[in-house]
């Protein structure tokens, strides 16, 4: 048997697993999860994953249709030598009988990442793997503390960041089970400290804090789609009902950084396809959040997200007359940029 413990499964993504393993499924309830591993392994196999001839990726349905692909790919001797990848993506369709013709055939050097959903004990696709001296079988669950605690620190390192444990701790607390979501939260806060060497509390408060968030979605849409006269008023209430300046900027930075992060994932999308993929907003804002995406390029938004950097700074050393002045100052400037731009 080569099924491997939960608790094993990241050590063994960390160090990769043994050359002679031909097929590694990567499974699990969370999503998330399962990409990002599989998409590690991928990584520590192929030397250029931008080379056709070195990775090949296959749809999940595409091998149910045809199984016999996956030997065909798998038995492939690359242009200019060497071994092949294969990244075999989840499928809402079985194609069990693919990964077991692969693991009853010679495999010539090939190596096989397959994605799959939560699979039971008893599914085809898991014990065809956990069953077979060629194969692996990496179970994903959904972190738990140390877990996070070690996503935070690798996925700041790949930026040149270190993060102070009192700030980790705090991160890893306010993260969900969910590992795209977490990683979507880290990327913020990524792109929040570039340049600063070292990760703080306050600027995981910054960031990640839910703080007032919700309350102040009317100043933020406004703000974002065009609506001066409407950002103003709702500026003026927020201060009037004693809201503290750096809140307002800091729900203002997290929503420039979501709405970044959408563009960069896709930045040929349609504003409607990247508001179908913005996990948590409500309906009622859809229509607003359309009208954003379609005014703010990518490079508009990473203006936006510094001139909410500097603002955030200015507001710490500056008295609360003059630290609401440059904040309500930011967002009139962001919903007059934003008014330029055509939807």
């Amino acid at each position: 048997m080569t099924a491997v413990k939960a608790g094993d499964v990241e050590g063994l993504v960390r160090r990769g697993p043994d050359p002679r393993i031909a097929v590694v499924l990567v499974y699990g309830p969370d999503t998330g999860l399962v990409a990002d591993r599989a998409a590690r392994l991928v990584r520590g196999m192929v030397a250029d994953p931008d080379d056709p001839f070195a990775l090949i990726k296959i749809d999940g349905d595409t091998l149910a249709a045809d199984p016999g692909r996956l030997v065909d790919e798998a038995g492939t001797v690359g242009l200019f030598g060497g071994s092949r990848t294969i990244w075999v993506r989840s499928g809402s369709r079985n194609y069990a009988p693919a990964v077991d013709a692969v693991l009853k055939a010679p495999t010539e050097g090939a190596r096989i990442v397959v994605e799959a959903g939560d699979l039971a004990r008893s599914a085809p696709l898991r014990t065809l793997c956990e069953g077979s001296a060629k194969a692996l079988a990496l179970p994903c669950y959904p972190d738990d503390e140390r877990t996070l605690a070690d996503l935070i620190e690798r996925t700041l390192q790949e930026d040149g960041l270190r993060i102070d444990r009192d700030a980790r701790d705090l991160l890893a607390g306010s993260l969900g089970s969910d590992r795209r979501a977490s990683l979507s939260e880290i990327g913020k806060l990524a792109l929040y400290a570039r340049g600063q060497g070292s990760v703080g509390v306050e600027d995981v408060e910054a960031i990640v804090s839910d703080v007032g968030a919700s309350v102040l979605n009317a100043l933020i849409d406004a703000a974002f789609a065009g609506r001066a006269g409407e950002a103003e008023r709702e500026y003026r209430r927020f201060r009037h009902e004693g809201m503290d300046p750096s809140a307002m900027l800091g729900a203002g930075l997290r929503h420039a950084l979501t709405l970044l992060s959408l563009r960069l994932d896709n930045p040929r999308g349609s504003a409607s396809q990247l508001v179908a993929n913005w996990r948590g907003l409500h309906f009622r804002r859809k229509a607003l959040a359309e009208t954003q995406l379609s005014r703010w390029s990518a490079p508009g938004l990473q203006q936006a997200v510094a001139w909410l950097q500097d603002a955030v700074l200015a507001c710490r050393r500056s008295e609360p007359d003059l630290a609401h002045a440059q904040a309500q100052g930011v967002f009139l400037r962001i919903a007059i940029e934003a008014s330029r731009r055509r939807g």
